[in-house]
């Protein structure tokens, strides 16, 4: 009896030993994972935080559906199985019933489906005026022009991307495992006849703790601590950023920084970057998108006519990325502009013209915006502006486009340019497709994509027929490219005898829209692009977040795209193999200070012709100057932060009632003491349970 009591005992201990690894199993059981989810992360600046958060265990609560108003005063006020986990459709998401939401204690979390196409009646989760305390506009510059005081630049903002929830949010994507949420909800907490649901309850689960608190200074203030103090320092933020891409027409020796003097340029600028709700989708198309693709084609057009017949001017080409947050990408070059660590200065910035929102124009029209008060108070600065939009009117007449200024007291739109004028009185112009208000509809939100931009193919072409398919927004994007390499080219001093050679191809514009807009891994890019860098080309389009590097050299993949791409444009090939293309030093010709060298794939029909291409592009830093002077309370430059996290997680299962949770407890409890009557029993008998069988003291013979 004993040695099989002790053989039972080490059974049931195998056994639970089992039943522990295998864990994972019975979690599956219990658990759906849900994998196509994106949160709402928090943000913060100098003096705010913004975004969402669970608890450090997560957020859960009893799924209902948001269809109605009855079902909000459900949730709200009357529903008896609160905290509730809200499952809504787009339409419900917007700031009236988000900010009830918010002021509830009944919330635990909203899920949000999101459809591929917006509310007609448009959407934006930023605020009406963006970028409203970095611009130039402010008490001592325009003080009647600040704070969008006579002009609302995104009339339809709710500003809920500025919001700070107590709980999470986390975005859906409308397809199967959607299904099963519904489905869920359906069987089990859907009362019959109107009666209150009876347990078990369908319910989800939504990790997305943050580590940052209050706003940049504290948080980097807490970053600083942990680095000086801890053995294992652990970063609570990290500062947004990436790289800004930007080339000279003609080369510049990049080895001297600071004032060049007898170089004079024109800045042709735009923005590489966007934003939404949630954390790292930005699709950007009429925002972002249709103005980097409109200098991309239009430096494809000028390179072989400036070539032949070079302006005296240089012509510098420049992306900025982090222009939704506070203007990241320009204010850093121009902060290093001033101070002598970029490879010219301010004053041989001639004039800038900068390409905004060109997508979505109202038949023929596009508006040039410049600065009331620079040209209000310096006579060149208003001479040379004149100049720039007659030029530009000229070249519009030619094409067929309808160039006009807007009120003369209005001020210029959220525009890279103003960082430059904060610093410097300079010539210049905002192009863009509104008057005052943006025509976007869907500023900064999920649904300014592809199909916003009129993007769209006919059902039955494969991928690489759509790839070449010329859409009529590439043929409108390509008449305004066209317009900017002519008038980037008379700015420049060049000669309008030259002008009809200059031409955007739509076929690269269409080309263009299709990588970046529908799917970046296509023929086109792959022989544009290194063909050793496997993880640049997906089968989707890329995000315009800009997000934070992961590594000192994360750099993001439109950054990367746009850095090959304007390479191929203005750059040559040439004969240098793949290890001399890396150091050319020493190679008749070549050099590393004027010029930069990619390897590509190239294009031989089908098959590959790798190469090496030479052009005058390279990357900087977009890091705001707020993190490098260590003012993280800033005023004048952009201080914003992401938290960091460790768990992102979103899953859904059946919770029991109050009462069967309670029993459940109870019995647990019962089986625990019962346990350790057991063991404390097994334990002080061991001596009579576990003792040996005496042998037989009788002799055998």
């Amino acid at each position: 009896m004993g040695p099989g009591f002790a053989k039972w005992i080490i059974t049931v201990a195998f056994c639970w030993l089992i039943q522990i690894a295998s864990g994972n199993s019975v979690e599956q059981k219990i658990y759906v994972e849900l994998n196509n989810t994106v949160p709402c992360v928090r943000l913060l600046n100098a003096t705010h935080q913004m975004g969402c958060q669970s608890s450090i265990s997560g957020n859960t609560g009893v799924l209902h559906m948001l269809e109605t108003d009855s079902d909000l005063d459900i949730i709200l006020r009357t529903g008896p199985h609160a905290p509730y986990m809200v499952l809504m459709d787009a339409g419900f998401f917007n700031s009236s019933i988000m900010l009830r939401m918010k002021n509830s204690t009944r919330i635990a979390g909203v899920a949000v489906v999101i459809p591929n196409s917006g509310p007609l009646e448009g959407f934006s989760p930023h605020n009406t005026c963006p970028n409203q305390h970095t611009g130039v506009y402010s008490d001592s510059y325009g003080p009647r022009l600040a704070d969008c005081n006579g002009t609302i630049w995104n009339r339809l903002g709710n500003g809920l991307s500025f919001e700070d929830f107590k709980f999470p949010i986390f975005s859906l994507k409308d397809d199967n495992q959607t299904g099963v949420i519904r489905k869920c909800v359906s069987d089990h907490n859907m009362g019959v006849n109107g009666s209150t649901p009876a347990f078990p309850l369908c319910a989800m689960q939504l990790f997305s703790h943050m580590h940052a608190v209050t706003s940049t200074a504290t948080c980097m203030r807490r970053n600083d601590i942990q680095n000086n103090y801890s053995l294992n320092p652990e970063t609570v933020c990290d500062p947004l950023g990436d790289y800004n891409v930007w080339a000279p027409l003609r080369p510049i020796n990049s080895t001297e920084k600071g004032h060049k003097a007898n170089e004079s340029v024109v800045v042709a600028a735009t923005r590489l970057d966007g934003r939404t709700f949630f954390w790292d989708i930005a699709t950007g198309a009429e925002g972002t998108v249709a103005g980097f693709v409109t200098l991309l084609a239009a430096s494809q057009a000028l390179k072989l006519t400036a070539r032949q017949a070079p302006p005296p001017r240089n012509i510098l080409f420049a992306f900025f990325q982090g222009e939704a947050f506070d203007y990241i990408g320009s204010s850093r070059m121009v902060y290093d502009m001033e101070n002598n660590n970029f490879l010219i200065d301010l004053e041989n910035v001639h004039s800038v013209l900068e390409i905004g929102q060109v997508g979505l124009r109202r038949g023929s029209e596009l508006w040039l915006h410049t600065d009331p008060v620079s040209r209000r108070n310096d006579t060149s600065v208003n001479t040379e502006v004149e100049k720039l939009l007659k030029n530009m009117t000229s070249v519009a007449a030619a094409l067929s486009l309808s160039l006009a200024e807007p009120n003369a007291t209005q001020p210029l739109p959220p525009s890279s340019f103003q960082r430059f004028l904060r610093s410097r009185q300079i010539p210049g112009v905002v192009l863009a497709d509104h008057q005052s208000a943006f025509n976007n509809r869907y500023y900064e939100s999920v649904y300014d994509n592809a199909a916003y931009l009129n993007v769209t193919y006919p059902s039955d072409l494969t991928p690489e027929e759509q790839l070449v398919f010329v859409t009529d927004t590439a043929k409108a994007l390509a008449e305004v490219a066209t317009l900017v390499a002519r008038s980037l080219y008379l700015q420049a001093g060049g000669e309008d005898s030259q002008l009809d050679n200059i031409t955007a191809d739509p076929n690269i514009v269409t080309q263009l829209l299709y990588g970046f807009l529908i799917q970046s891994n296509n023929s086109y890019f792959r022989s544009l692009t290194n063909p050793e860098d496997k993880s640049l080309l997906e089968s989707q389009a890329p995000q315009y977040y800009v997000g934070v590097p992961i590594t000192a050299n994360t750099i993001k993949r439109s950054t990367r795209m746009v850095q090959y791409l304007l390479a191929n444009y203005i750059g040559n090939p040439t004969s240098l193999n793949q290890s001399k293309c890396q150091d050319p030093s020493g190679m008749p010709g070549e050099s590393k200070e004027l010029y930069s060298y990619l390897w590509v794939r190239g294009a031989n029909g089908s098959e590959p012709s790798p190469f090496c291409v030479r052009s005058t592009v390279r990357r900087t830093h977009a890091i705001s100057p707020a993190f490098e002077l260590k003012q993280y309370d800033s005023q004048t430059y952009s201080t914003w932060t992401e938290s960091r996290w460790k768990l992102i997680r979103a899953r859904i299962f059946l919770v029991a009632s109050h009462e069967l949770e309670m029993l459940t407890l109870g019995v647990g409890l019962a089986v625990l003491l019962l346990s350790l009557f057991v063991t404390y029993f097994v334990s002080t008998k061991a001596d009579l349970i576990f003792a040996p069988a005496q042998e037989s003291t009788g002799t055998a013979y």
